[in-house]
């Protein structure tokens, strides 16, 4: 089992700090109204592509573009940065309550056939009923993921290639079809910490996402989705999301985290605190158990650091240290079973580069990571010369083939 890395998109904005929705005044809707934070880069798509080509370069797989009101569209955004890369795979979030399943087969399969193969799917429950009202969603927390269970049993009816018929409490659907199927079949990644959540994903999913706990915790997470797939008769793979903060030295990763952590106010702090304390998730309580809103002894396990959770919402810690440190840790969770790491860090331009120069090579001489393949290996070449080649614009396969 070879570890799988990707990257992530901030389609809410950027920065040098651990910027999140506080540092726009009006969460980021008008790009015009930015706070004055040092260093605040707004997402636009010369930005963004800046992030995707680099990612690509640096051997990422694939980058996770997230959802929700203070995000750019992640399905718009990824399908134009598509046209820029030619490797790179999108891993696009979206929130299963707010569109139709065979629509969303449908949207999928197109997204295919523009991309030559380059999706993989995020589902998203939510776990903050605000949000979700915001959306038009009104369920609680465990209706919206028994929806989730039925929405993903259509999306892979209508994938079937014949006519598929459905009778839920939540969908009713007669003849769902995507009249071509996607190829290959996008791999379906979900997360989700409740008792709701764990038989979704043994049923639904290929990929099982937990945020970054320490390793014991994250061992007990995948044993629990482990025994309820076996009783599915199925097999789920697991990954995990963590940003990284990774140096030469592990006095300067350690220096970077800190910097990161006094540029926070204590009211900035209070404010997201509260704020995510409202959340209905289980997995974001989880995330502030670690480290309780406080500053102290935030390093929660050797090299795991919960500081980026005293402001962000979601994935709220990091690994710290010299690029060796990081890749022992990224190696001790694959040796509990993680396949897949989503990874991130602040800005995402330049913490690209740190890793992917750094702790890419030390995963590499380890044997953890599968020589890729040639760039486009096996498209045909683009006016007269191999698609890869510089210049070469992406190919798009007329007829959807």
């Amino acid at each position: 089992m070879s570890v799988h890395l990707h990257w992530f998109l901030p389609t809410g904005g950027d920065g040098r700090t651990l910027v999140d929705r506080h540092a726009y005044t009006d969460g980021g809707i008008r790009r015009d109204r930015i706070t004055p934070v040092s260093g605040v880069r707004a997402p636009d798509i010369e930005y963004l592509a800046q992030i995707a080509k680099a990612a690509e370069q640096l051997g990422f797989e694939a980058v996770l573009t997230p959802t929700g009101t203070w995000c750019e569209d992640a399905w718009l955004t990824t399908v134009a940065l598509t046209q820029v890369t030619e490797r790179l795979k999108f891993l696009v979030a979206f929130r299963p309550g707010v569109i139709s399943p065979v629509l969303a087969a449908q949207m999928a399969a197109t997204y295919q056939r523009i991309s030559r193969g380059r999706l993989l799917l995020n589902v998203v429950t939510g776990g903050d009923s605000t949000e979700q009202k915001r959306f038009g969603d009104h369920l609680d927390h465990d209706r919206r993921y028994a929806r989730t269970d039925e929405f993903l049993q259509i999306v892979r009816g209508a994938w079937g290639g014949a006519p598929f018929d459905f009778n839920g409490e939540h969908y009713q659907v007669e003849g769902g079809l995507t009249a071509l199927p996607p190829d290959p079949l996008p791999q379906i990644f979900f997360g989700g910490s409740s008792a709701a959540a764990g038989p979704v994903a043994a049923r639904n999913v290929d990929v099982y996402l937990t945020w970054g706990e320490p390793p014991e915790e994250v061992k007990q997470k995948i044993d629990w989705i482990r025994g309820l797939a076996e009783k599915e008769g199925r097999t789920v793979r697991f990954g995990i999301r963590l940003h990284t903060i990774s140096r030469d030295s592990s006095k300067e990763a350690w220096a970077t985290a800190d910097r990161l952590l006094d540029a926070l106010d204590p009211a900035t702090v209070a404010a997201a605190q509260q704020a995510l304390g409202k959340s209905e998730s289980v997995g974001q309580q989880r995330m502030l158990a670690l480290h309780g809103g406080s500053r102290d002894k935030l390093e929660i396990s050797p090299n795991l650091w919960a500081g980026v959770g005293l402001v962000r919402g979601g994935a709220g810690t990091a690994l710290v240290g010299s690029h060796a440190e990081v890749a022992d840790r990224i190696e001790e969770y694959h040796s509990l079973g993680i396949e897949h790491f989503v990874l991130s860090g602040y800005p995402h331009l330049e913490e690209a580069y740190w890793f992917g120069e750094g702790v890419r090579p030390e995963l590499a001489a380890r044997g953890l990571l599968e020589a890729g393949p040639a760039p486009l290996d096996g498209v045909p070449a683009a006016n007269g010369r191999p698609a890869s080649a510089p210049g070469g614009a992406p190919l798009l396969i007329a007829g959807g083939r």
